[in-house]
């Protein structure tokens, strides 16, 4: 079968760099193998979940995925993904990337119903392949993917100043299922090892994989601030700053709902200026 000629360049690199997401591994490595045969492709990640997707383009595991998101470009050029899979499907996940402020292109490569592709361009599809698949048709699917590239400008990044958006979700496993857990709903993140636990306004707490450090970095400028080692917490929630036997603390809420969290010396000067200077926020 013929292949197309030519190249795509993108974030200073000749080819895409595109996620393939399936839950199964023979459907994954086809799609996988059919990409990088295409020349318009320079880099193929790959999941084998939703969730897992949703980590890889947070830039969780790749550096280079972080470094475009920096820059204002979508974290890849393009997600080929499955529609049916545990967890979140992939319309679900669709839905996510819509929320993204530079979203990549979503070719949906599955084996449902014809029906499915309605509902797939719903959600914002570029292209829907239906397997089994073949050569030809996925490089027509690359092709739209690279025209799209071609005629979507990056994002001007926002200032540091920038007033926060809510949008963000985590997703956290539980039970063997996917909840999409909205960052203004985190009150406070608590450290554990190499792992976050978030504890929302709910009551509830939910264990990620994401360690206390990089949700600092990515939450700044959301109102969250780090007062402890242990402990961030979203600003705009703090009632009082109050001086204990230990030292400072803060407490988050009011009534049988609050929460005291302990301020470590080396945050206490910052959190003060802070909560004098409190920065714009939307939380409610």
């Amino acid at each position: 079968m013929g292949k197309m000629r030519g190249t795509v360049s993108t974030h200073d690199n000749t080819g895409l760099l595109v996620l393939a997401v399936d839950d199964e591994a023979p459907g994954l490595s086809e799609i996988k193998y059919l990409l990088e045969s295409s020349p318009h492709i320079r880099r193929v990640l790959t999941a084998f979940d939703a969730a897992e997707a949703l980590r890889i383009l947070r830039g969780d595991y790749d550096p280079e995925v972080m470094e475009r998101t920096k820059a204002g470009l979508p974290p890849v050029d393009a997600v080929f993904a499955d529609i049916n899979m545990p967890g979140l499907s992939g319309t679900d996940l669709a839905r996510v990337l819509g929320a993204f402020r530079a979203p990549p292109a979503l070719v949906f490569v599955t084996g449902v119903e014809h029906s499915e592709a309605v509902v797939a361009f719903e959600v914002g599809a570029l292209d829907f392949v239906t397997k089994p698949i073949n050569e030809d048709r996925i490089n027509k699917a690359i092709s739209r993917v690279v025209d799209r590239v071609a005629v979507t400008p990056a994002v001007t990044p926002e200032p540091v100043a920038q007033e926060p958006t809510d949008d963000e979700v985590i997703p956290v496993e539980l039970g063997g299922t996917i909840k999409l857990v909205p960052r203004a709903s985190v009150r406070y993140v608590e450290a554990q090892g190499d792992y976050a636990r978030l504890h929302t306004s709910d009551g509830q707490s939910h264990l990620v994989r994401i360690p206390l450090a990089q949700l600092e970095e990515r939450w700044e400028n959301a109102g969250f601030v780090r007062i402890h080692r242990s402990f961030l917490v979203a600003l705009p929630l703090v009632t009082e700053l109050r001086m204990t036997s230990n030292g400072y603390a803060v407490v988050i809420g009011s009534g049988e709902g609050a929460k005291e969290l302990p301020v470590s010396r080396r945050h206490t000067r910052e959190l003060k200026e802070r909560i004098v200077r409190p920065p714009k926020s939307s939380w409610g």
